[in-house]
């Protein structure tokens, strides 16, 4: 799954960004309206990664390097 930014511009829904699908997928989508006193982001995922950033100490130290470890729970990459 995936979540991007998009807008409706009165006849369609236009993504803000670009979005790498191939033509013609068969999608389900699930709108969830912003509230109105959201400012409007830029959309990048740099952007929506920093405002996510965490230094939670209950973070692993190696996730960015091991998060198939973490999410899939394949065996840790050599180092």
């Amino acid at each position: 799954m995936i979540a991007i930014n998009a807008h409706f511009d009165g006849k369609v829904i236009v993504p803000d960004e670009p979005v790498d699908l191939p033509r013609n997928q068969a999608l389900v989508v699930r709108i969830e309206a912003l509230p109105a006193d959201r400012p409007h982001e830029d959309g990048s995922a740099l952007t929506w990664l920093a405002e996510h950033a965490s230094d939670s100490p209950r973070l692993p130290a190696d996730l960015s390097d091991q998060h198939d470890h973490y999410l899939y729970g394949v065996p840790k990459k050599d180092a």
